[in-house]
């Protein structure tokens, strides 16, 4: 009997090993090294980064990552990522920077980044038929944003007066996790309004057949940047010197031509 016992206590000992050392070997595997760039976006944000027709990650944001990557030398690898998390992909290395429509403004402190890329601003989308043409209309209003947002931060301001009495007069203020799931809700009449990027909002906008509009008030303005972890001077640096060579031999200008039209390109500026 003694000796089933030690078989037993020595069979479960190595099962114990092997777990571990497997548990070990997938760890390894899963982290990043130097050859792999990873880039945390959001997949429901376009035109930034979304998941296109064809079901791959395409977007402004996607095809200037891509392209960067090609020119460091480095695999890239998009990874989706909830906005509302992405501090803690960040912070845990699951990625290498947030490259997806991501504002500097207000965040300056919080992230090493790269030298702003283009221009933004904050506006809001209401059905056309709503009644709504200042952001004085809506008080009373239920008015929605996604959740961890520029345009949830910029109205939450509170050392902006204008934007603490915006804040006041809404009947509601909500927040989601998509842009996607917000003008379903506009459509449906569940809330009155979405604060978001006008260049998002454009972009939902193209196929509603003038039933939605961008009232003409813009909340705020800001900056899109490229954000890594707080520290990560020799990667941005690597990164923000292959966007120059971009912008310089006019590849930024053509990707920007394709998605918006004109070169939004601010670096160098």
């Amino acid at each position: 009997m003694k000796n089933v016992k030690r078989m037993l206590a020595l069979l479960m000992a190595m099962v114990m090993v092997f777990s571990l050392a497997a548990c070990g070997g997938k760890e390894s595997d899963e982290k990043n090294d130097e050859n792999t760039f990873v880039v945390g976006f959001d997949q429901d944000f376009p035109p930034f980064g979304y998941v296109g027709d064809d079901g791959q990650f395409t977007g402004f944001d996607i095809e200037l990552a891509v392209e960067c990557a090609k020119r460091m030398g480095v695999e890239i690898k998009l990874q989706p990522i909830d906005w509302d998390a992405k501090d803690m992909e960040l912070v845990s290395g699951t990625i290498d920077c947030i490259w997806n429509g991501f504002t500097i403004t207000g965040r300056e402190d919080d992230y090493t980044w790269t030298d702003p890329y283009m221009d933004n601003s904050q506006v809001v989308v209401v059905r056309a038929d709503s009644g709504i043409t200042s952001l004085a209309d809506l008080a009373g209003k239920i008015v929605e944003v996604q959740k961890e947002s520029s345009a949830q931060s910029a109205l939450e301001d509170d050392e902006d007066e204008a934007m603490v009495t915006l804040l006041g007069s809404f009947g509601e203020f909500r927040t989601i996790g998509d842009y996607n799931t917000a003008m379903m809700d506009l459509e449906s009449g569940a809330v009155d309004a979405i604060a978001m990027d006008i260049f998002v909002a454009k972009d939902q906008l193209k196929d509603k057949d003038g039933t939605m509009v961008i009232l003409d008030e813009q909340i705020s303005t800001e900056q899109y940047a490229i954000g890594f972890k707080k520290g990560n001077t020799e990667l941005r640096d690597k990164v923000q010197d292959t966007l120059m060579d971009m912008v310089e031999d006019g590849t930024f200008a053509e990707i920007s031509e394709k998605w918006f039209g004109t070169d939004v390109c601010i670096l160098g500026q």
